[in-house]
């Protein structure tokens, strides 16, 4: 596949240019695709992706920050919504198809499973550098890095966590599992980012594939003005108070209908946390629960008591296809549904009716065409992950097997 680099509005229901450079599509224009190999990536193996933006004189830029199996890859969103490349940061040791990022301020901290990898700080103002523009950098390891974390037990790990408000790094689903912090929630405080300073761990659950970690607004009172983590832990969906991360607690651990792999999840509202998505990677690869027809299923969580969640309905993709990213912005559930591509599911209704019945699939933009014909199939191959909270409106989506998709809503 070769870059697209022009506006491609979707149009009965295609968005492209040519045969296999087209995608299916509803109310989601493309605006630019970039191959990881146009991305300085040799092994052209993509996975999570972040964002980051950048306000000066009233102007804003947004960054996309692209973890690919080899590194990650930068670049600049134009308001145009086509990108420019401005360089790369390599792994900090060896290869591996997993690769997390995240931003707090203007650092991005990117973790993956490659064995000693730990935790690689880069300062992300470094992007704003004009000679970026005609010259990409390969940026290097020993010496472009605010810093390097790689205290045990982090030598490797499957996500980054990061709660903003409090600048704590979470590291989870670390190696070895066997380690006194069990591959849970690993903290690392990153007040300065030159200088990361082990917080604690959280083991008593076991491993954590995943999390999102806040400040509690309510509405259970006894935990208003705490800090929580929502952690997904294979086989259960588990909360923890995490307001002193060296003395971190579980306020409840609970398994679910249909559990295969609590993979992820996001609250619906951040200032409200009474309900939560999440999505279980393998219910349907193993047809298990309301997921028996491989059709993707989200999980609706009512979690007004932290102590007693409940799982109160279900929401069913028209197709099939595995679930892997998801994140909630002004109601909508941006999913990225790995074969079926980016999907956007308006939630907005889950205060009047928690059962899921009342929400809408009002966009989508597949990524992965090869299984259309038949419906979808559930395998790991098109949209790893998404991200979604550009000011722009611009979202951007990591392919897995081709690269950097920039798309923005068209609907009404």
């Amino acid at each position: 596949m070769h870059a697209i680099t022009e506006h491609t509005p979707c149009v009965g229901g295609y968005a492209g240019i040519e045969e296999g450079n087209t995608f299916s599509c509803n109310n989601l224009d493309l605006y630019s695709f970039t191959p990881h190999a146009e991305l300085g990536s040799t092994t052209e193996f993509g996975n999570d992706i972040w964002g980051w933006s950048y306000a000066e004189e009233g102007v804003t830029r947004e960054f996309a920050l692209v973890g690919e199996s080899d590194g990650t890859a930068f670049v600049e969103v134009l308001p145009t919504g086509q990108i420019t490349y401005l360089g790369r940061l390599g792994t900090q040791t060896n290869v591996s198809i997993w690769r997390d990022i995240k931003v707090i301020g203007n650092h991005a901290y990117i973790g993956s499973e490659a064995l000693g990898h730990g935790i690689q700080v880069f300062d992300l103002t470094k992007l704003l550098d004009a000679s970026l523009v005609t010259q990409p950098k390969e940026f290097s390891i020993q010496t472009d890095m605010a810093a390097h974390y790689d205290t045990l037990p982090l030598g490797a790990s499957h996500n980054i966590v990061a709660h903003e408000k409090k600048n704590l790094i979470v590291a989870v689903g670390s190696i070895p599992r066997n380690h006194s912090c069990a591959a849970g929630l690993i903290f690392v405080d990153v007040t300065d980012p030159t200088k990361p300073t082990s917080a604690g761990c959280a083991g008593a659950d076991g491993y954590v594939h995943d999390a999102q970690c806040l400040t509690y607004y309510g509405p259970h009172t006894e935990y208003v003005g705490t800090d929580v983590c929502y952690a997904f832990n294979e086989d259960s969906f588990t909360i923890y108070n995490i307001t002193d991360p060296a003395e971190a607690l579980i306020i409840s651990t609970t398994p679910y209908y249909g559990v295969s792999y609590s993979h992820q999840g996001w609250v619906v509202d951040e200032r409200d946390q009474s309900y939560l998505l999440l999505d279980d990677e393998l219910d349907e690869v193993f047809q298990r629960g309301w997921a028996n027809n491989s059709h993707t299923v989200t999980y609706i969580w009512d979690i007004k008591d932290l102590t007693k969640p409940v799982l109160t309905g279900h929401y069913s993709s028209p197709v099939k296809s595995i679930d892997h990213n998801l994140y909630v912005h002004n109601g909508w559930a941006y999913e990225s549904n790995y074969g079926s591509g980016l999907r956007i599911v308006d939630v907005s209704s889950v205060a009047k009716d928690p059962t899921g019945g009342a929400f809408t699939e009002v966009a989508f933009f597949d990524v992965h065409p090869e299984d259309d014909d038949v419906g979808g199939e559930a395998t790991f191959t098109g949209s790893w992950s998404v991200y979604p909270y550009f000011e722009s409106g611009y979202i951007v989506i990591n392919s897995i097997e081709r690269g950097l998709f920039v798309v923005k809503y068209s609907g009404a």
